[in-house]
This record gives structure tokens, sequence and C-alpha cells, in this order.
């Protein structure tokens, strides 16, 4: 079994919030009743959409293993408009206090069309541009998109995972689930 969940924002990517007794946190099991899967990977806490959960361990460890090197693309909107030079770096492979990234694929875009508002919303300052890039890396660092923009320049003010592999939230809406 796999399940696509578009993950909101604020919503921890596991079942239960161990050690916060009282928590009033999120978590999966807010959304999901269904017994015996597993996120196959993670999402943070501050970042939305496509999070995968499966019962299948082969399909799990194929999915989140960096030696399988499955492409995650990220919608995410940035502070200030990156320049030919900073969609350079990203693509080339940016240096991180834990070494160099691989090479990356990187565009601006659009905003997303049909694009879920965010609870709480971003912080919109008159004074600082922002824009929308997206970007597909092939590995899955701790934080590892945000670190990248913050490095060129640019750091992430909204984080959304559009894409694993072969899955997407396309026709997902934010806090919804369906079978692969």
């Amino acid at each position: 079994m796999l399940i696509l969940f578009n993950k909101p924002f604020n919503v921890l990517s596991q079942f239960t919030d161990k050690g916060n007794e009282g928590s009033d946190r999120q978590t999966l099991s807010d959304y999901i009743d269904v017994p015996n899967v597993y996120a196959a990977g993670r999402l943070d806490r501050d970042s939305e959409g496509l999070l995968l959960l499966t019962d299948d361990g082969r399909l799990q460890n194929r999915i989140a293993s960096p030696k399988a090197k499955m492409p995650k693309t990220y919608w995410v909107q940035v502070e200030g408009i990156p320049d030919e030079a900073a969609l350079a770096a990203l693509r080339d492979g940016v240096a991180l206090n834990d070494g160099q990234t691989r090479p990356a694929k990187v565009r601006r875009i659009d905003e997303p069309a049909g694009l879920w508002p965010r609870t709480p919303p971003v912080r919109f300052r008159k004074s600082v541009p922002d824009c929308w890039i997206e970007l597909t890396i092939t590995e899955g660092r701790n934080r590892q998109v945000r670190r990248m923009t913050a490095a060129v320049g640019h750091p992430t003010l909204r984080l959304i995972r559009y894409r694993i592999g072969e899955w997407s939230i396309d026709g997902l809406a934010s806090g919804k689930w369906r079978p692969a």
C-alpha cells in the first residue's frame, strides 16, 4: 500500500508527538487513520506538500534512501528575486557546512496555480520582493532546500514538496490523502 498525503504547514511527519505530553501539535494521526503505514522520508513541520506513506519496507527504503537518488521537486517561495548567478549556483551544487550538494535542477516559476493559503500566512513585506522557484534535488539532507536557498542569498519563505519520483500532489488538497 502507498498513500500520497498533502501535509499541511505545522504538522509533524509522524503519528505521535512522543515526549511532548499535553502538546497540541498536530501529527499524521490527525489526518490519516490507516493502520501499519509509515512515512517514507520526512518533511519538516514548517514545510508542506507531498509525504508518501507505505506499509512496504522495501518501497519505503527505495523512496527514502539517499543511495536511490530519487528526485524530489519543491516549489519554493524565496525572499528577493534570484538572478542567473544564484540559479547557476544552485544548479552546480552549493557548499554547505556538511559538504557540497549535488547539482540541482532549478527555474523561476509563477506562483503555482491553485495554491492553497498557508495558515498562518507568510509575512508580507512591501520593501522586500519575493518570487517562486522550482527546485529538484536527488538527496535529502536535513533542511537542505532551505539551507541551499539561504546560501545563495535568498532565504526560503514557504516550502512545498510537489513531487517525489513519479508521485505528485496534483489534484490533492492540503490535508487530504489518497491511495497511489
